[in-house]
Order: C-alpha cells, then structure tokens, then sequence
C-alpha cells in the first residue's frame, strides 16, 4: 500500500480545491491539470504512463501546487491530506491501446473504478467518472440520449473497453446510492486536440499524421460510417460546468455536428495541403456505423454548447502536430 501526502495550499484561492486527477498525464487528463492549476487549485495527477506521456504535463513539473504520483490506480492507495475532487480519466481509450491491453483496460476500469471511488468516499469528496460513448456499442437509436442502453458485444474484441467502462458507470452509481457519495458520470463521445498521441489509433490522429508524412489515408470501410468530434477545450469547459453541477445519472459530452470519416479525411487533406491519397481497408469488428451525442441533457443541466467549428480546431490541432511531429 503506497501512502503521499496532497498538501493543502496556504495560498490558495477562495474556493480552491485540491484534486485528485487519475490517468492525469493522458490527453484529456494533462488539459484538465493545466486548467485546474491555472484556476488556483492544487493537483495531484496520478498515472502509471502506460499511455499517458511524461511531455503532456512537463510544463506544470515545477509548479508548487502540481505534483506528480507515479502509480497505477488499479492497485490500492492510501492518501493522506485533503481531497476535495476525484476525476478518474485513467483508462486506455483507444481501439490500438485497449486492443494491446486488454487485461489493463478491464482492470483499470474495474478495480481502478473501486479504488478512486474509496479514495473519494474515505475523503468524503466529490467524484466524476470518465465514462465514453462506447457504452452505446454499435447504437441501434441515433443520436444517443443518455436513456439508451446500448448495442454492445460483451465478448467482441472491443468489449474489453465498453463493459470496463459499463461496469464502472454501475459501480458509481451504487456508491451514489449506498454511500450518498456525490457523483458525477460523463459520457465522452469523440474528442481530439493537441496532445494526441502520432499512435493514437483514432482518425483524426491518424490522418494529420498520414497527411503531414506524406502517407496514404487510411479509411476503413467504406467512409461513410460518421462521427461527430468535439474539440479539447469545449470538452474542458463541459466536465468543469458538470463538476459544479448537482446531478448524478450520465451526462453526454461531445459535438453533434456529424461528418463521414471520408469528409474527415479530405478535410484533412485540404488543411495540410497534402497531396497523399485515400486508400480503403477493411472495417474493424464491431466499429460503429454511426455516432451521434443527444446532448439535449447537457444543455439543459449544463448550459453548454461545443463551440469551436471542426475547421477550426483542426486547424489548432494540425499547427501543434507539425510542431511535434
């Protein structure tokens, strides 16, 4: 059992918080520790680095009120001092990272669920589950409200990912329910931004790597299939607004402006101005045809809206690839 002190800041803001951030150095985790921290919170981010990356959060190393824990949620910890917020974001999410790891993902998702959840309750703190549109499978009702239970197959290659994080939706709803633990579950469709990893697997990802080497596309399937995607700093701004919220059944995050993965791609090519081709592949068992947030719950509980047009934040995120590329 590995016991670390989250010190509480003598200076900190009216309101300050410290927060505990799981999965804290992966993409969506190291936006959020740099939000936190320049809103005068304390952090203590937490990651094993099986997919999160030290050059995510190198920037906040040295802040007095950023620390770092290298540890794997999945096996208990103590934690001494105060704790105000547990986000749990640790998790592989990418269909080449759960793939690669499948054990990881269950585990993570299954006793790394339980874990966080003690640390919140022994804490009496407040606790946000990143949960994901994968728990709608491949969705047989579109767009997907949050009242759909899904088209998933437990046993297909991608089930390691969608019942890990359909497990820990049900293990945070019964600690809400036995312990009257404040929680909160965000259901996070399609994001991307700086800070994607070049092996991400996901498309966007993929094509901008592609693009920028001068490689072919690589579509799968045909490209129809559609997806919709939410820009990084939108996403922020929505799992701040539900942190603040009191509501604790799950809340879709993400954008429903929807775009075929073939429109993605020569969108792509039109930004980066590459003259790489579209080439097409085989579709991957139990990819989903179609995804699509119902985010009427988010706007009204919320009052939030994606803002940033896709053109935009690919534009963003194209910039930061060819620096680190």
């Amino acid at each position: 059992m590995q016991c670390y002190h989250i010190p509480v800041r003598a200076e900190a803001l009216a309101g300050a918080m410290n927060i505990l951030v799981t999965g804290g150095a992966g993409f969506i985790g190291s936006h959020l520790c740099e939000r936190f921290i320049a809103e005068g919170h304390a952090v203590f981010c937490l990651d094993n680095f099986l997919t999160g990356r030290e050059e995510n959060i190198a920037a906040l190393g040295s802040h007095p009120a950023f620390k770092l824990i290298r540890h794997d949620i999945s096996r208990p910890l103590t934690v001494s001092g105060t704790v105000d917020f547990v986000l749990h974001f640790a998790s592989p999410a990418s269909p080449p990272d759960y793939l690669q790891f499948p054990m990881e993902t269950l585990q993570v998702g299954s006793q790394g669920t339980l874990n966080s959840l003690e640390i919140a309750r022994t804490k009496k703190a407040k606790f946000l589950l990143a949960s994901t549109s994968e728990v709608y499978g491949d969705p047989l009702v579109h767009p997907q409200p949050e009242s759909y239970w899904g088209n998933v197959n437990s046993i297909g290659p991608r089930g390691v990912y969608d019942e890990a994080k359909r497990f820990a939706e049900a293990l945070t709803m019964a600690y809400h329910r036995t312990y009257g633990l404040d929680t909160r579950i965000v259901r996070i469709f399609n994001t991307y931004g700086e800070r994607m990893r070049r092996s991400d697997g996901r498309a966007i990802p993929n094509f901008i790597t592609q693009a920028l080497s001068g490689r072919d596309l690589t579509l799968y399937g045909d490209g129809h299939q559609t997806r919709c995607f939410c820009y990084i700093a939108d996403l922020a701004e929505g799992i701040v607004a539900l942190m603040q919220a009191d509501f604790h059944e799950p809340v879709n995050l993400g954008n429903d402006e929807e775009i075929s993965l073939l429109e993605l791609a020569k969108l792509v090519l039109q930004i980066t101005q590459s003259k790489s081709r579209v080439v097409f592949k085989a579709l991957p068992v139990d990819d989903p045809k179609k995804r699509r947030p119902d985010l009427t719950r988010a706007r009204k509980i919320l009052s939030w809206n994606p803002r940033i047009p896709l053109q935009e934040g690919l534009t963003r995120t194209i910039s930061w690839f060819k620096k680190n590329l």
